[in-house]
């Protein structure tokens, strides 16, 4: 009987967890950003704890999230400039 003992991934899940926060918040940049920046770092600690998939997952998504929530924060600050000077 040959079986595989399977490592559990805490880092792993809760990355994936948090890049999937960062995604459906990204308007609300003050959940979004903190959450995509725990999500890279527990991607990159799962990633070099256990060298699973999913930790590499949690940390793309995350990446992607923080690029997302960045740049409607830019937005948001233009709009507001804009709108401020504009009145002036």
């Amino acid at each position: 009987m040959d079986t595989k003992i399977k490592k559990k991934n805490p880092y792993g899940v809760v990355a994936l967890t948090l890049a999937i926060i960062s995604i459906f918040s990204a308007n609300y940049y003050y959940t979004s950003l903190p959450a995509a920046i725990m999500a890279i770092i527990f991607g990159n600690k799962g990633r070099k704890m256990y060298n699973s998939k999913m930790s590499l997952a949690g940390m793309i998504i995350g990446i992607i999230g923080l690029i997302i929530a960045s740049l409607l924060l830019i937005l948001n600050i233009h709009i507001f400039i804009s709108n401020v000077i504009r009145k002036s």
